[in-house]
């Protein structure tokens, strides 16, 4: 049974990256929706205050550095100095006359230039790599003994965990096992890994269960994938891959816990990944066993 929400102009859909889901908010005078708006334009690259000032020009118009101090408590020279940084990155405009005035670009339009801003960014730092990599190359390097060891890496957060997910997809040469809790399986489906994954299809065996959620099958039926995809009858298994039996990543909850935009406590997430061949092979066991009490494609 699917759920429904008449859509009217009072209610706004936006996308919370933290629970990974679309949400409808109301609009209003309330603090809530102000929340979200800071903690989204936090993730464009703006400081704390840079928002506080950003958002005081954008909903009280034009104004002078000292009225925007008073109002939202920041001491004068720090009001100018980050009204002097916002002008940079062109969300914020000054009038030619005494006593100086500043205005706030509308919002869309300084999402749309923040959003170039990091575009150009990531070009710029592209440019850079090759220029870098040679320059190493070019330096003696230290004699290293070429031998295979066993190690490992503690990732944190889940935007490290997915990068990571899809350097191991990328150094896959044959086959690839993933066992994907569905709270998980929504994160690499809105991430894009699901996308990398089925264009994957045509050189990989890839083998992935599900656990036999409502979620999970939500998002199966999204993938509309070829490959092998399950749900088994399993709960509270952490997330984890299996790289041509080789590499594994496994993904866990912290102990820490942090706030999320409605102030619920959601743990913080922790990967590792390590070619450390017991571990390695235990999880390939589980994966197996797992892949033994598979329901079918016509039973999701």
């Amino acid at each position: 049974m699917g759920l429904s929400m008449e859509i009217t102009n009072d209610i706004v859909r936006v996308y919370d990256e933290k629970s990974e889901a679309w949400k409808f908010v109301k609009k209003d005078k309330g603090l809530k929706q102000l929340t979200f708006v800071e903690e989204t334009l936090s993730r464009f690259g703006l400081l704390k205050n840079e928002i506080r000032v950003y958002l005081y020009l954008a909903r009280s118009g034009e104004k002078k550095a000292s009225e925007i101090a008073e109002a939202i408590s920041l001491h004068r020279t720090e009001t100018y100095r980050i009204l002097r940084d916002l002008e940079k990155k062109a969300i914020v405009f000054s009038a030619f006359e005494k006593p100086l005035k500043f205005t706030a670009v509308p919002m869309e339009k300084a999402i749309e230039l923040l959003i170039e801003a990091q575009k150009m960014r990531i070009k710029l730092l592209e440019r850079e790599k090759v220029g870098l990599v040679e320059l190493w190359s070019s330096m003696p390097q230290p004699i290293v003994e070429d031998s295979r060891k066993e190690i490992f890496q503690i990732l944190e957060g889940e935007q490290q965990m997915i990068i990571k997910a899809n350097e191991l997809l990328k150094n896959t040469k044959a086959s690839l096992g993933i066992f994907v809790p569905g709270d998980y399986l929504a994160q690499l489906y809105h991430s894009g890994f699901t996308d990398n994954l089925e264009r994957s299809s045509k050189k990989l065996c890839v083998k992935l269960l599900t656990d036999n959620s409502l979620k999970s099958k939500f998002f199966l039926e999204k993938m509309k994938s070829s490959h092998d995809y399950h749900t088994v009858d399993v709960k509270n298994l952490p997330c984890f891959m299996i790289s041509d039996e080789k590499e594994l990543l496994m993904v866990i909850q912290k102990d820490d816990e942090q706030q999320d935009s409605n102030n619920r406590k959601k743990a913080k997430v922790v990967a590792l990944w390590t070619n450390y061949e017991a571990f390695v092979e235990t999880m390939q066991v589980l994966l197996s066993r797992l892949t033994e009490s598979e329901k079918g494609p016509q039973e999701i």
